[in-house]
């Protein structure tokens, strides 16, 4: 069962992998056609179309039915028609076409619902949709609706007699509210879903309009001490990726240094020339203050560090990304909070004394396992996602500071940890291709921050 946001995002993904929306909407409407000409062969069929891409679906299904007993009602005009791709399948259509009105219910015997899709986010149903769908619920007529029944999770929605839904039930869909639902096959590819894609940029929290500092992110990063240049990479990372603030926790011997970095990262002091344990209770306090922490980067792996770690993870409330030395303190651990673990193959097997697959370490963990390599592997123990951007310049030192900045900056706005795991890896992969294009194997872990945002650009206009 997946969300209506993981429908449009396969779609985007099946596109990547060349299946097109054509495609996709052609196979949409032949499973729509069979269905009606199995179910209601020789009866009188009225598509109620909208003009996004469910409209779209109902244009491709009514092409291939007979056009004397068929009907497409629009909702609104021809020319607001959304795509390119459903325009030229309203182009094509030899069948009656006009504005909707519920008297057209009189002259058909079964009203095909193509009014709204997937692709709505609203919580109240506005006209012309809102007349529609009282209209079509006190009609009497039998209803199939095309892929969700429209308005579904809204404030008024079709109760249809059968839903054919596309590749799999989506979430919020019964027998109550959907009728008899079909799932039917539109040819999206097993990678789709499997291999994150561009498709799942459309996770991404985009801030509201009216929004304020500090509503787009808090992260508090704990970092440094023998190594200074991981937490500031992990902290511009954040920063790169749309969090509105972050502050490094970092030992006073590199405090100057990291905080010369860039003028806009907050850097704090504690004491020390590395983390000890006089500074766990202070940054405990600390941590209730912020969205999500991230520890680890450049802490290196003294004993007085290693146990100060344990205490903070262990003591900590709050979200949490958990990458470099501190993943090895984890072992035999199980979560309350949100976590993502960021192991390579040398953590990962540290960390997992039975020699388990991480899809069981991680259900024992309760945790997110982000674990790099040729193919990064992200799996909560319950789904597993697989990602392949990147290239192999992308092995040299902080490239793995980058990417847990990514992911921890991606939890402050909100994601959960399997999808802020999933997105950050596609985020760092793409923009180490950016870079690459430009430098080759002289990229380094900085030059993939700098492309971070060239990624946001191409996945969100």
């Amino acid at each position: 069962m997946m969300d209506l946001v993981e429908s449009r995002i396969l779609d985007s993904n099946a596109e990547s992998l060349g299946v097109s929306v054509a495609s996709l909407m052609d196979n949409a409407g032949a499973a729509v056609a069979d269905f009606l000409s199995e179910r209601y062969p020789d009866q009188r069929i009225l598509f109620v179309c909208g003009p996004g891409n469910n409209g779209g679906d109902g244009f491709a299904a009514a092409l291939r039915m007979d056009p004397s007993r068929t009907c497409v009602a629009m909702l609104k005009k021809g020319s607001s028609i959304h795509s390119d791709i459903a325009r030229e399948r309203y182009s094509l259509l030899e069948c009656d076409i006009a504005p909707y009105s519920s008297k057209l219910f009189d002259g058909y015997d079964v009203v095909v619902d193509c009014a709204l899709g997937t692709g709505i986010s609203s919580d109240e149903v506005r006209e012309p949709y809102r007349t529609f769908i009282i209209d079509v619920n006190s009609s009497g007529k039998p209803v199939v609706s095309v892929d969700i029944p429209s308005g579904l999770g809204m404030d008024i929605a079709v109760i249809p007699r059968t839903t054919l839904t596309f590749h799999d039930v989506k979430k919020g869909m019964d027998e109550s509210n959907s009728g008899e639902i079909r799932v039917c096959d539109i040819g999206i590819p097993r990678d789709a879903h499997t291999y994150v894609g561009p498709g799942d940029m459309l996770r991404y929290p985009v801030p509201d309009h009216h929004s304020h500092k500090g509503q787009n992110g808090r992260l508090m990063i704990i970092g440094g001490g023998p190594y200074f240049g991981a937490p500031a990479m992990s902290g511009m990372a954040a920063l790169r990726t749309g969090t509105d603030i972050v502050r490094v926790f970092t030992p006073s011997n590199c405090h100057d240094i990291v905080a010369s970095y860039s003028p806009v990262l907050m850097v704090t002091a504690i004491e020390g020339a590395s983390l000890g344990p006089g500074s766990v209770e202070q940054l405990l306090v600390e941590s209730r203050n912020y969205d999500c922490v991230l520890i680890g980067p450049g802490l290196g792996s003294a004993p007085g560090t290693l146990s100060a770690a344990r205490e903070f993870i262990t003591g900590c409330k709050t979200p949490m990304v958990i990458d470099a030395d501190a993943i090895r303190v984890t072992r035999g651990m199980r979560f309350t909070t949100p976590v993502v673990l960021t192991p390579h193959q040398g953590e990962f097997h540290e960390l997992d004394e039975g020699g388990s697959d991480p899809g069981t370490l991680a259900s024992s963990m309760n945790a997110t396992i982000l674990l790099k390599g040729h193919e990064d592997i992200i799996t909560d123990g319950h789904d597993l996602r697989l990602n392949r951007t990147g290239t192999p310049a992308m092995t040299g030192a902080g490239t793995g500071d980058v990417l847990a900045g990514t992911v921890a900056g991606l939890m402050s706005k909100g994601m959960s940890a399997f999808n802020a795991a999933s997105l950050g890896a596609y985020i760092c992969g793409r923009a180490g291709e950016i870079a690459f294009d430009e430098l080759s194997y002289g990229l380094v872990a900085t030059d993939i921050v700098d492309r971070i945002p060239i990624v946001l650009r191409e996945g969100l206009d």
